[in-house]
């Protein structure tokens, strides 16, 4: 659903070896998993189930493969999005997640900071106050304050980023966020092949 070649290619400029498949077993075989997206959550689960992928994720997850989700790929990894009715997500973190609370523009387009809630390997680089670029409607709630990486300030305050073990996962775009961006990305290859 929508980012796929410029999460592609920015991966690739950090020095991964990227494949981009629908096949569950390129996905049991991978190192790590990276969901990017962008459009309606009820959409993508949909698209994920046709092609087999929810219990594969969801199993490689819970055996500590690497996950790295973007934009749509962060909402994704909770159990529930009250998007355009209620649809049930992967489930990989407890949380929902629910329309932008802000009375502010929607969607959230552009350039906004990040406050870094907690230490993670993958901020190393990434100095609290950090610009990314968001394009977004709606917001993650987890269940677990621990989870929380980045929080954002739009009108109100907003998880944007979150990690819990070898699950993380980002509102903004990382490959769209210039050298702070790529330095995510590429904090995320690093570890993958450590």
């Amino acid at each position: 659903m929508g980012n796929l070649r410029s999460v592609e290619k920015a991966l690739e400029k950090v020095g991964a070896d990227v494949e981009v498949t629908r096949d569950p077993g390129a996905v049991r075989r991978a190192d790590a998993m990276v969901l990017p997206g962008v459009g309606a959550f009820g959409d993508a689960m949909d698209n994920l189930r046709k092609r087999g992928l929810v219990e594969v994720i969801r199993e490689e997850a819970a055996a500590g493969k690497p996950f790295l989700g973007i934009c749509l790929g962060l909402d994704l990894v909770f159990e529930e999005s009250e998007e355009h009715g209620l649809h049930e997500g992967l489930g990989l973190l407890p949380g929902r997640v629910e329309l932008l609370p802000t009375k502010l523009k929607v969607p959230h387009i552009g350039w906004n900071q990040v406050r870094i809630e907690k230490e993670s390997p993958l901020l190393a680089d990434v100095e609290d106050g950090t610009f990314f670029y968001f394009v977004h409607s709606y917001a993650v709630v987890p269940d677990r304050e621990a989870d929380i990486l980045c929080t954002t300030e739009y009108g109100c305050r907003f998880v944007s980023a979150v990690e819990h073990e070898n699950i993380a996962a980002f509102q903004f775009h990382p490959e769209k966020s210039s050298a702070p961006g790529l330095s995510i990305l590429r904090n995320f290859a690093e570890g993958v092949a450590a």
